[in-house]
């Protein structure tokens, strides 16, 4: 431990940058898409054909019983087998993407879940129309319900980019691969990105925290 030196990771320190900046974008786009798909399968799961919902049961079950690795390089090494081909960042985001989704619909499912069936029954009764009902008298308090769960994934999100780096992916565990072959200073560089993933981690934690203070105000039971 005598030998610590961390100084000759400071010549990348742009390098660090850019892999932080691409962790995070790789992040960004898995949660809103994931959101996306996560919502429309729970929506799907609750009022669609029957056929359809055990396609969207299949998608879910495969994505949580697969590990997210196998996913990312199905994607990347299988997808051009049959003529789609991408790069790594793209194969990295629809992955990612896919992954979340598959948690988001089960997370907003039960939270739509949540409300219950007389909560729904007394908009009705006071005038309200349907579209009304459902986005003040269900949406509204289902996503106070799910709000810690959503936030809780896209922390797993951002700690699962690493894995991108496995297909090249230049996000932020991927340089530090690169800086460790350049300087042979591994345990310097692992904690330094170690620090860097707590750092942001924790960066997120308080803005969701504050989020979830100024959105939700209203209390949920009396």
């Amino acid at each position: 431990m005598g030998n610590l030196n961390f100084r000759p990771l400071w010549r990348y320190q742009d390098a660090i940058i850019e892999g932080i900046v691409t962790t995070l974008w790789l992040t960004v786009i898995a949660t809103l898409a994931g959101l996306v798909i996560g919502t429309i399968c729970a929506l799907v799961l609750r009022k669609g054909p029957k056929p359809v919902r055990y396609l969207i049961y299949t998608y879910i079950e495969i994505i949580r019983n697969t590990p997210p690795i196998i996913q990312i390089f199905i994607v990347f090494f299988v997808f051009p087998g049959f003529g789609v081909r991408l790069d790594p960042f793209p194969a990295a985001s629809i992955a990612l993407s896919l992954y979340f989704g598959a948690y988001a619909s089960e997370i907003i499912r039960s939270g739509l879940d949540s409300i219950p069936r007389s909560q729904v029954e007394a908009g009705h009764c006071l005038g309200l129309s349907g579209p009304q009902v459902f986005f003040h008298v269900v949406l509204a308090p289902a996503l106070r319900n799910i709000y810690p769960s959503i936030t809780s994934q896209f922390v797993l999100v951002l700690l699962g980019t690493s894995i991108a780096s496995q297909i090249s992916t230049e996000e932020l565990f991927h340089t530090a691969g690169f800086i460790d072959s350049r300087t042979f200073r591994s345990f310097e560089v692992y904690a330094l990105v170690a620090l860097i993933y707590v750092l942001l981690v924790t960066a997120f934690r308080l803005l969701f925290a504050l989020i979830g203070k100024l959105a939700f105000r209203w209390p949920t039971r009396r």
